[in-house]
C-alpha cells in the first residue's frame, strides 16, 4: 500500500510540474522583440488576453538610434501617424483549435513599414521564448522573429 501511495504522490508532483510548465508556455506576458535581420533589440511588447483573445502593444522602444517619439507614418489604417509607443501591434489572436501550442488567426503590424501580416505565435523553451511568424497567405510565405520573455 505504501508503494502505491508513494507512486501516486510522485505522479501528482510530476503532473503539477507539467501543468506549471504548460501554464508558462503562453504568449501572455512582456516580451523583448529582436529584429530578425539585424538581431538588435527593438522594443518591449506586452501581450494580454481578454475573453480568450490576445492583443499586444508596444510598451517601450529600446532602439537608441530611433528618433524620439516615432509615429507610424507608413500605416494605412487608424494607426497612421500615431505614436508607436503604446500602439497595439498584435490583434485578434486565439489559441489554435487543432494545436494547443499555437496561437493564430489574428494580425501583426510592422510599424517600421506599416505592413500588416497574419500572425502565428508559438511559445518555445517552456515559454521563455516566443516564435512570432508574420506571413501573407500561408505561414510558409513569411518570416519569423524570436522574442524573449521579460515577465
Amino acid at each position: 500500500m505504501k508503494t502505491s501511495l508513494g507512486a501516486f504522490v510522485i505522479g501528482l508532483g510530476l503532473a503539477g510540474a507539467a501543468l506549471a510548465a504548460h501554464a508558462q508556455a503562453t504568449p501572455v506576458g512582456t516580451w523583448k522583440t529582436i529584429d530578425d535581420e539585424t538581431k538588435k533589440e527593438k522594443s518591449l511588447v506586452r501581450i494580454s488576453e481578454s475573453n480568450g483573445v490576445l492583443s499586444g502593444r508596444v510598451e517601450k522602444l529600446l532602439d537608441p538610434t530611433a528618433p524620439p517619439d516615432p509615429v507610424c507614418k507608413d500605416c494605412t489604417d487608424e494607426r497612421k501617424d500615431k505614436p508607436i509607443q503604446g500602439m497595439t501591434i498584435l490583434r485578434n489572436v486565439k489559441q489554435d483549435a487543432g494545436d494547443k501550442a499555437l496561437w493564430s488567426g489574428g494580425d501583426i503590424l510592422d510599424p517600421s513599414n506599416g505592413k500588416v501580416y497574419r500572425v502565428r505565435l508559438k511559445p518555445i523553451d517552456n515559454g521563455a521564448r516566443l516564435e512570432v511568424r508574420g506571413y501573407i497567405g500561408a505561414p510558409m510565405f513569411g518570416r519569423t522573429q524570436t522574442w524573449i520573455r521579460v515577465e
